[in-house]
């Protein structure tokens, strides 16, 4: 069982219909991760906010790219806000860090204190992504896995169990992938990371573990070694 772990949740997990968040996921999700918690697996969480906006959606409205990624960075704080009080109503201590200093809504990200929290027993979950322009939150998930020493990246998908060679909802033909290098990413073209994060898991020696989120226990069974998903060292 992993010791430390970051789980990566796309905005779109968050939401059954694709748009804002739905509070049975949310509770669902809370569930889930209590279980991991009363392990005693310190647990970080980044989120992203597709869920409300991305950056290349609001560039297609008429927004530049550095406004619509700022955009996309708030969004992101509205999800992990809403993560934490759906992980308190669970009875599971939590702290909001975001990478934009907004004091009367949750810590600025300070790694120390990060991992003083992990080490109290509670989620930490960041926001706000990078606070930077041009970095996606996968890169933020990557960042901060690396900073807090976390053991692995638990790359949560709604409704994908893998890593596939095509996209198995439009290619019948598609191959699932048991485990990967992030050089097979590079070569076979697989479009799992950006380029950046590609990069900074391998030169950090990340562990990654992409799995679907949607069915039960599997958050559980990814932090417990059990061989779901794809594996990325």
């Amino acid at each position: 069982m992993y010791k430390r772990v970051l789980l990566k949740l796309s905005g779109e997990a968050l939401s059954a219909n694709g748009n804002s968040f739905d509070p049975e996921v949310l509770k669902k999700l809370a569930g889930e991760l209590k279980k991991v918690h009363d392990t005693g697996t310190e647990v970080a969480i980044v989120c992203g906010g597709g869920n409300f906006i991305r950056g290349k959606m609001a560039e297609q409205l008429g927004i530049e790219r550095v406004q619509a990624d700022y955009m996309g960075m708030l969004a992101t704080v509205i999800n992990a806000l809403a993560i934490q009080s759906a992980l308190e109503t669970a009875g599971v201590e939590t702290r909001v860090q975001t990478a934009i200093d907004m004091p009367k809504v949750a810590e600025p990200f300070i790694y120390r204190r990060a991992i003083r929290h992990l080490e109290k027993g509670r989620i930490v979950i960041f926001g706000g992504g990078l606070g930077s322009p041009y970095f996606s939150t996968d890169t933020c998930a990557a960042l901060r896995a690396s900073e807090i020493g976390a053991d692995v990246i638990l790359m949560a998908k709604n409704g994908v169990d893998g890593v596939y060679s095509a996209d198995p909802k439009k290619d019948p033909a598609a191959v699932k992938f048991d485990r990967l290098t992030y050089m097979d990413l590079l070569s076979k073209g697989l479009q799992v990371l950006d380029s950046t994060t590609t990069s900074m898991c391998m030169d950090n020696h990340m562990t990654i573990i992409v799995f679907n989120m949607n069915e039960d226990g599997n958050i559980l069974k990814a932090v417990s070694g059990e061989t779901i998903g794809t594996v990325i060292q």
